[in-house]
Order: structure tokens, then sequence, then C-alpha cells
């Protein structure tokens, strides 16, 4: 049975054990059964799933995954949370711990192997420094996905619901969009962790589309023009994109493939839908 949502339990084990929190890992553990069961219903888990669980702490939503899930493999940086996670998940069969940074697995091969290459489910609970190099590394490399259910700062989570227009609105908007339809499912305060946070959460589930909503020639530059045109958002699109070392066109080509795009020669990157974007991208394409 899951205990560890019980902050009583936490301190317990953290006692035990003699745990300090590791701030370079950005350590903050869910103290709050009604929001770990609300990440399980989110996530959709079922008795026939694979989950992969990135950042387990010391096993708190591992246990309910345990109980959901067919099976659960949790990737683990922080080696002091590996005996920790023995004793907490030692009731539970179908459960892997690897001391791993997530992004230097081979998710692709693990889901091949303990999958049968059929998309799995993704379920952490994310340090905030690195939110976005996980959620993109997962998309990027093509790993067969269902669904990416995650914890992340809030403000984070808003970003990647946003439309063309916002100051919110960004390159990790467009990625998630492209790849995902997002949806924020719980909305999480400072007080349901251990330590808390100085900022609020967010609980967004990332449901991988079947086929992008857009079609682009080139997946690569499309992304290379978007990182651009953000990169400095007071500029122009022009000049953003004539500032990107790595387009290699002139002024006056870029020029015209805005016109082609048929927006104002002013307009800056941060108004234009994904759509926009992948049809500029397929217009930039031809004069490569």
């Amino acid at each position: 049975m899951a205990t560890l949502g019980n902050p009583k339990n936490t301190i317990e084990v953290l006692q035990k054990y003699g745990f300090n929190f590791q701030k370079k890992f950005g350590q903050n553990f869910l103290i709050d059964t009604r929001i770990l069961e609300g990440i399980i219903d989110a996530a959709q888990i079922t008795k026939d799933d694979f989950v992969l669980e990135i950042g387990p702490g010391i096993g708190t939503m591992t246990q309910y995954l345990c109980e959901s899930a067919r099976e659960v493999v949790a990737v683990e940086i922080d080696k002091n949370l590996i005996p920790i996670l023995a004793d907490t998940l030692s009731a539970y069969d179908n459960v892997e711990v690897i001391n791993e940074d997530i992004l230097k697995v081979d998710i692709k091969a693990l889901a091949e192997e303990r999958n049968h290459g059929k998309p799995i489910k993704v379920v952490a609970n994310l340090p905030y420094y690195i939110t976005t190099p996980i959620i993109m590394g997962l998309f990027e490399s093509h790993v067969p996905i269902d669904s990416i259910t995650i914890m992340v700062q809030k403000e984070v989570a808003d970003r990647m619901q946003e439309g063309p227009g916002s100051k919110e609105y960004g390159a990790l908007s467009l990625a998630v969009q492209y790849y995902a339809n997002p949806k924020i499912v719980l909305n999480v305060p400072p007080s349901c962790f251990m330590p808390q946070p100085k900022v609020g959460s967010a609980v967004i589930r990332l449901e991988r589309h079947a086929q992008p909503p857009v079609q682009v020639e080139n997946e690569q530059l499309m992304f290379q023009l978007i990182r651009a045109s953000f990169n400095q958002r007071r500029k122009t699109l022009a000049n953003g994109l004539n500032n990107f070392q790595g387009l290699h066109l002139d002024k006056e080509t870029i020029q015209k493939c805005i016109e082609e795009l048929g927006v104002p020669a002013t307009i800056r990157g941060e108004a234009l839908s994904l759509e926009q974007f992948a049809k500029l991208s397929n217009i930039v394409g031809k004069y490569l």
C-alpha cells in the first residue's frame, strides 16, 4: 500500500536515512495524497501500461504508479536515494530503479525492450531547471510515447499552452504544441511539497499527436527558425532571421520569404502561429 503521501511517513524515512536535500537536483518531494491520486488519474495509468518515471525521489509517486501500472522503471540521478528507494519500494515486484541522468538514458531502447516498441507513458515531478531539456529530449528523439504527465513550475505549464501574441508564448509553446496536446490538469501550491518551493506548480498532461498538426518538410529547419525568431523577441522576424548565422541567406531573400508568407515585413516572430512557422519553413527550404 502507498504510504509516502503522508508527511509523517515521509519525515520518518528521511530521518531514518539521514537524508539531506540536494539543491543542485531541485529536490521537492510531494506530501499530498489528493495531488498524487490526481496525477495517476490524469496520466490514465492502467494495468496494461509500462511507465517511465523521471526523478522518483524517495518513491512517493512510484508507489502509486506500481499499484496502477503493469511495470514501472524509475530513473533517479541522486545515488543517495537508491538505498531509500530499495526500502520504500521493497513491497513491489513490478519496478526497477536506474541510477542515471535521464538525459543519458536510451529511452527508445528501453521502450523497445520493456514494451515491445509500443508507446509508453511518462510521469514525472521535474526539477524546474531541467524541465525543457527533458521534455524536448523525449519528443525530439522520437521515443514512442503515448503521453507525458508532469509536475512543473506553474509559469512553465502556462507557457506550454499559450498561443500567438502572449508574452508567455515562445519556442517551448510551439515545440510542445507541435508534438502534443497540452492540458493543465491540476494547480499545486507550495504547501504540497517538502521542502516548500518558492513558486506554485502545475500538473500538465501532454498527449502525443498521432500526426503533427502541421505539414512541414524539414522539422529541424522549422525549429531553427522558431528559435531564431524568439532569441531576440523585441526584434522583427526579418531581423531575427537575419541575425541567425546558421541560415546562410541574405537579407533580400529573407524579406522575400516573409512576403511570400503573406505577413507584414515588420511582424515579430511572437505573432506567428505554428501553422505559419511551418509554412515559412517550407518557403525558406526552397532557397537553401
